[in-house]
């Protein structure tokens, strides 16, 4: 005769949620959100000033310091799209890269006419190149 299988074990108990960070820490991850959320809508208006990495940034630190902020931002008309396709899977709307695109060829035009040092039009240029090639490199979200 066969030997009997043992009986299932107990599924493991669930991990417990981690514990809130100190008092202070929400606070200044809170001062974080709000400032990245400032910097973020200033770069909606500034050309060369990005606003997408300024609100990630803010959901971010909200989602550390302040759970209703964070709602908030991932209900947002504007803002809430771009943070829910960042967290699925990094991606990133192809009108996100083209007005990126367009505010930084804006910034670099503005660079070459203002700029007297030929070192600082190539180092701001070149780093939005840089930018640009990451961004364009990024999958955009299905559908």
């Amino acid at each position: 005769m066969p030997d009997p299988l043992p009986p299932p074990s107990p599924p493991d108990p669930p991990d417990p949620l981690p514990a809130p960070p100190p008092l202070v820490v929400r606070w200044l991850f809170l001062a974080v959100a709000v400032l990245c959320i400032v910097l973020g809508v200033i770069g909606a208006f500034v050309p060369g000033m990005p606003t997408t990495v300024f609100i990630l940034m803010a959901a971010w630190a909200a989602a550390r310091g302040s759970p209703r902020l964070h709602a908030w931002l991932l209900r947002h008309r504007l803002f809430g799209p771009m943070i829910r396709d960042w967290n699925n899977g990094r991606t990133m709307s192809r009108k996100a890269k083209k007005s990126a695109t367009l505010a930084m060829a804006a910034c670099a035009v503005i660079v070459l006419f203002t700029s007297r040092s030929p070192w600082l039009r190539g180092i701001a240029i070149g780093s939005m190149a840089c930018v640009l090639a990451w961004l364009w490199r990024r999958p955009e979200p299905p559908g």
